[in-house]
């Protein structure tokens, strides 16, 4: 079988560098460097991506032996259909490893058609060190490799307005790239940099906020065989991801005509305000995450796929998103239910095993930040308390007592949580228990005792549980509580 690489591939003609990228990984290469292929393959974009590795151990040397090149292999549902396709990637044209070849790293200050910024450094990437300096070769921080680098081209180009950069970060952390100038900016400051230099930075470039969702399973190592029966060279870098695309930019109609996404099958939304967009995926896909771990390994399953297809826990999700959470988001409803349509076929994909045990982590503070407030929108709003996500709620505190039915749970938490749960479940009072577990405001960052039938439902609910099991726990939960509600 031959190898991977231009001669054997007749790509031997690089296109020119439009973009400068941070991050080799997996999920930037099925994200990122998809959707930029999508652009040069449907409306002739000719943009090459320059990798930069951002940490001094990393895959540049791996991506530079097969020229840039590797395959994406995507599989999904559409309303139930499975879909599968696969794509070469060849618009890599460069990897540059700033640790071992720092000069190079700097040349890409020179590029005369560089217009992009793209990162995904990790949510631990854009942050402020203050060690780095500006002699460092290189600097140990993602913003500050990135401040040298523009500094560079400000000073090759003399300050020349048109060499000005739209700066894209992928990191999920929310207001990434406000986060990011801010941090540029304080470089700027340390490192006693011209005045000239901070006005071309907040004038001649661009920092737009993303939001980005696609699960990224990344190289299939169990199952690498299967994939490389299906191509007539050997790829070292194959990746795969799910059909699923989502990328979100804030931005306005300039940078729709320098990007021009809307000519290509991507959603890709160019948008003033990314907030609504977050709020959706946070409390949808996140929140319906969350909601279902301790439910659902409670009842017994072991993986989403398995809570969705199940005809009691995917009914209970099901109505936990479309009549609860959709209820409380200030979006269009049709958009909302649309949106959560595709995540419950993502939730059910046959081509990704997500193990509930490997989203425990944290569960508490995802709980406080993607489904309490869908629960007390939902009180604000309608006056009661969400049966479903009540009941999921109830199924949480279970799952911090460590153990059900003689079996050790995949409680993965801080010690301050797991202490204080454990403390909180010495007794055998499930009102004290419920009671303790609301008013521990570093859970919630608020006391909710003060939610009106908060607590009376999550006493019920987990009397219902312990007496009869989940699924005839949360019938009769359904029933009385509704009775009480009416």
């Amino acid at each position: 079988m031959k190898n991977l690489n231009r001669k054997n591939t007749g790509l031997e003609t690089l296109q020119p560098i439009k973009v400068v990228q941070f991050g080799e990984g997996n999920f930037l290469r099925a994200f990122v460097d998809y959707a930029f292929q999508e652009l040069n393959d449907t409306v002739d974009f000719n943009a090459g991506i320059a990798v930069v590795q951002p940490i001094e151990n990393g895959m540049v040397d791996l991506i530079n032996s097969q020229d840039g090149l590797y395959t994406l292999f995507m599989k999904g549902l559409d309303k139930g259909k499975e879909i599968q396709d696969k794509k070469l990637i060849s618009n890599l044209v460069k990897g540059i490893n700033p640790y071992s070849n720092f000069e190079d790293y700097l040349a890409l200050a020179k590029e005369e058609e560089l217009a992009f910024i793209i990162s995904n450094t990790t949510e631990s990437g854009i942050a402020y060190v203050d060690t780095d300096t500006p002699l460092m070769q290189p600097p140990s921080s993602y913003p500050a490799k990135l401040t040298l680098l523009l500094y560079n081209r400000y000073k090759h180009f003399n300050g020349d307005p048109s060499k000005g950069l739209a700066i894209i970060p992928c990191e999920l952390i929310n207001n990434n790239a406000d986060t990011l100038k801010e941090i540029i900016l304080q470089y700027y400051q340390d490192w006693k940099l011209e005045e000239g230099f901070k006005t071309w930075i907040l004038e001649s470039n661009t920092f737009h906020n993303t939001l980005v969702d696609r699960i990224v399973p990344g190289y299939p190592r169990a199952e690498i065989e299967e994939y490389n029966k299906q191509l007539d060279y050997s790829d070292n870098l194959i990746v795969t991801a799910e059909t699923f695309f989502l990328w979100v930019i804030e931005g306005g109609e300039d940078l729709t005509q320098k990007l021009p996404f809307h000519k290509t099958k991507l959603d890709v939304k160019i948008v003033s305000d990314m907030q609504p967009y977050r709020t959706r995926k946070v409390r949808i896909l996140n929140g319906a995450h969350t909601a279902m771990v301790p439910f659902s390994l409670l009842f017994g399953n072991e993986t989403v796929k398995e809570t969705v297809d199940h005809s009691f826990t995917g009914d209970f999700i099901n109505k936990a998103i479309f009549d609860e959470i959709n209820e409380t988001i200030e979006m269009d409803k049709s958009e909302l239910d649309s949106f959560a349509e595709d995540v419950l076929d993502r939730f059910r994909n046959p081509f990704i095993k997500h193990n509930l045990s490997s989203i425990a982590l944290n569960s508490i503070s995802k709980f406080k930040v993607r489904v309490l407030p869908s629960l007390l929108g939902y009180v604000s709003k309608y006056g009661k308390v969400p049966t479903h996500l009540s009941f999921a709620f109830a199924c949480l505190i279970l799952f911090y007592k460590g153990t059900w039915k003689g079996q050790v749970l995949a409680v993965d938490d801080s010690t301050d949580i797991t202490d204080a749960f454990a403390a909180i479940w010495k007794s055998d009072d499930i009102k004290q228990v419920v009671q303790k577990t609301l008013s521990t405001v570093p859970f919630w960052d608020e006391d909710l005792t003060k939610i009106n039938g908060l607590s009376e439902a999550l006493v019920l609910a987990i009397d219902e549980i312990n007496n009869n099991g989940v699924e005839a726990g949360f019938k009769n939960y359904s029933k009385v509580y509704q009775l009480q509600n009416s």
